[in-house]
């Protein structure tokens, strides 16, 4: 080797030497920096490697009925989820048998075991497991969903390496199709780990029911695994509330069965049946025709996802009729035996009004009319009173406001203002059409003249449960004063004459006073009116009032002369008088005479 070349290579070796004690000097700088100077900070850096955070996801409260019923609830169940990567030929576990000693097993022998708990196939279960000709290994792989506590638990007792479970929450409603338009039911969180409310209670209750979600943080190993013994902080879940519902599950069966066949029996369009508590407003049972199962909401319609009752508002004929003679009496204007001359047409401002069947000129009380529900008879009733007196009184009673009781989709119903009344509509307002309401609506009005004139806001809601198991009161339902305690009296004896001797003869129930008023309105469509919505609206008993039961029907099919309510009602309300054993009445009828004079049986 030339000298030259041999001070080259010297020259190189010092050049390297040099770089590495440089190097040596940064690592030694850096040491003294981390160790010496700012241990704190490399041991945060080093902390906040390892540390994990993860949510806890509160329990979503249950809906009970009045007496404890569950009728929406949440469970526990869980996803099972694999890492395939880093499989060991055969699987190192505790024997099954309980004796804590340790084996070996095939990975064979752990997919049988699973395929048998989980009841899947043995081959695709194995696809799903292991790595397939030579793939590359997934890192998560979804091996079964849903599954209860009971089957996590034995899964997790294979033993399998790296299989793991996800806690979610599921909802479900025991009671199926009973009360579903009023539950409503839910969706999938926009995390996929819980649910939230899309429709009903589940929605209008969701921040009762809903909870808060706490936080954990603890440490992980390299691998990613936690270390048991680090967790660091942990901020608990606060669960949701239980909602607590006015709501009989026995009563609400009864009615929404009895919805069901009546549809079914006349082919209409829909039924529904309401039933309140006449001194607290409380609804007992709000029964649709139309089902929806909040297990499988897909499967009904989506306008009949909520109840109709809310939802869907008519003209109500003459349960119409109650305002406009509670007005006339509370005003002084009418009393019960106030006589008229009732045609069956009369013509008032160059509007004529009809009567549904031909009848006679009769002298008749002002109870017989209503008794009878004569549309000219109304009219002249009416007509005692200004039309800004009326609509004030009919506002008073609740109509052209949305009834809010936790279903969303309520309908105000419409109510124009008198100085937009048209000529006609200044009548027919009087009886029942030109206007529209819910049949909660209808049932809070006669709420309202069953309680002495005292409306009570309905409620379906009758408090909040939280996990201690004391109870929140939701907001006092308003109370308002629409008719002096006297009118709403003469009131009742008025429907006791609708159900002695007037439309309701068949709503008569064995051993109670019964009143009430029957109603057939024109339905209006697309193109006019192409129909008729059936009710009545019935309170029993009369001598202590204790609860209404309303049955609306809209469009039934057929011969409108065979349509009728009547069945519905009385097993409804025979139904709620017997569940709550209320005392049969010791009081004889106080019903008013329908015609002027002795003779009180004239043809129709």
């Amino acid at each position: 080797m030339s000298a030259t070349a041999v001070d080259t290579a010297k020259k190189r070796m010092r050049f390297v030497l040099l770089l590495s004690i440089c190097l040596l000097l940064v690592i030694a700088v850096r040491l003294f920096w981390v160790q010496g100077i700012n241990p704190a900070a490399a041991a945060k850096e080093a902390a906040d490697t390892r540390s994990r955070e993860e949510t806890i996801a509160p329990n979503r409260g249950s809906i009970l009925d009045k007496n404890g019923n569950t009728l929406a609830v949440s469970v526990d169940r869980y996803d099972l989820v694999l890492d395939q990567r880093d499989q060991k030929d055969t699987i190192r576990r505790t024997m099954r048998d309980g004796s804590n000693v340790k084996e070996r097993i095939t990975w064979e022998q752990a997919i049988q075991e699973l395929a048998e708990i989980l009841d899947q196939d043995v081959d695709e279960l194995t696809k799903a497991i292991r790595p397939q000709d030579g793939a590359k290994p997934k890192g998560y792989v979804v091996i079964a969903k849903s599954v209860t506590p009971e089957v996590r638990n034995e899964v997790m007792e294979i033993g399998i390496p790296r299989l793991n479970s996800t806690l979610r929450s599921e909802r479900q409603y025991p009671q199926g199709v009973i009360a579903g338009p009023l539950l409503g039911f839910v969706r999938n969180s926009e995390d996929q780990k819980s649910v939230v409310g899309a429709e009903g209670l589940e929605l209008s209750q969701e921040e009762h029911l809903a909870g808060t979600a706490g936080k954990r943080k603890f440490e992980v190993s390299a691998d990613g695994v936690r270390i048991p013994t680090t967790d660091l902080e942990e901020t608990p879940a606060v669960n949701g509330q239980n909602v607590l519902l006015t709501i009989d599950y026995d009563i609400q069966y009864v009615a929404q069965r009895a919805a069901e066949a009546k549809s079914k029996e006349f082919s209409a369009d829909w039924v529904t049946v309401v039933a309140m508590e006449v001194k607290t407003g409380k609804l007992l049972a709000i029964g649709d025709s139309a089902e929806l199962d909040p297990n499988d909401p897909s499967a009904t319609d989506p306008e009949f996802r909520n109840s109709v009752s809310v939802t869907r508002a008519f003209e109500p004929g003459s349960t119409g009729k109650a305002a406009t003679f509670a007005a006339a009496i509370d005003q002084g204007a009418v009393t019960p035996t106030t006589e008229f001359k009732v045609p069956n047409k009369k013509t008032f401002t160059n509007e004529t009004i009809n009567d549904s069947l031909e009848h006679a000129t009769y002298d008749m009380t002002a109870a017989g009319i209503f008794a009878r529900s004569y549309n000219t008879g109304t009219v002249m009733v009416g007509q005692k009173i200004s039309n800004k007196t009326r609509y004030d009184y009919m506002r008073a009673f609740g109509l052209g406001t949305p009834i809010e009781v936790g279903l969303n989709g309520a309908s105000a119903g419409q109510l124009a203002n008198p100085d937009n009344w048209d000529r006609r509509q200044q009548y027919t307002t009087m009886f029942g059409q030109g206007y529209s309401q819910t049949a909660l609506h209808t049932a809070s009005i006669f709420q309202t003249l069953a309680n002495g004139g005292v409306r009570i806001a309905p409620s379906l809601i009758s408090g909040y449960q939280n996990d201690d198991g004391s109870i929140s009161d939701p907001t006092v339902p308003e109370e308002t004063r629409v008719v002096k305690e006297s009118t709403a009296a003469e009131m009742l004896k008025l429907m006791e004459t609708v159900v002695d001797y007037g439309t309701g003869t068949k709503m008569k129930i064995p051993g109670y006073r019964v009143g009430g008023k029957s109603g057939t309105g024109q339905a209006a469509g697309a193109n006019g009116y192409d129909g008729y919505t059936f009710s009545f609206a019935g309170v029993a008993p009369l001598d202590d009032p204790q609860y209404v039961v309303v049955v609306t029907m809209s469009r039934p099919k057929g011969d409108w002369k065979n349509f009728s309510v009547a069945d519905t009602f009385t097993e409804v309300m025979s139904h709620t008088l017997n569940t709550y054993n209320v005392a049969p009445s010791t009081s004889d009828s106080e019903a008013y005479d329908v015609f002027v004079g002795e003779e009180q049986k004239k043809p129709w």
